[in-house]
């Protein structure tokens, strides 16, 4: 269970890394859709620094398993609040936020059976 939680994390951690690195500079691909459903710029720091901080955590979890645990569940309840995001303006593509999610689930449901 370790090399699937090894893979998945790292591969988590690397979009999560790329997503913060287009939040913090302003990509239109990811402040376009952050703004559709209402995220004040004043927000982006912060999103993006939560997006790296899951990254971080998920790559040190790979040696500190309850680190790995801490950011896999920040991880899913980072993407459950940006489905939530989508759904309550009604903008139905959400398949990035809910395909995050999914794999931010399998790294906590694969970080907690490899502990």
């Amino acid at each position: 269970m370790f090399i699937a939680y090894a893979v998945v994390g790292i591969l988590l951690a690397a979009v999560l890394a790329a997503s913060a690195v287009a939040t913090i500079t302003r990509q239109e691909s990811v402040v376009g859709s952050m703004s559709k459903v209402g995220v004040p710029d004043s927000w982006l720091p912060r999103l993006a620094t939560l997006k790296a901080a899951g990254a971080v955590g998920l790559v040190i979890g790979l040696w500190v398993p309850a680190l790995g645990v801490a950011a896999a569940i920040g991880v899913v309840l980072y993407f459950i609040g940006a489905a939530i995001a989508h759904l309550r303006v009604k903008d139905y593509e959400i398949a990035p936020a809910v395909g995050l999610f999914l794999l931010a689930a399998a790294a906590l449901v694969l970080r907690l059976a490899s502990a």
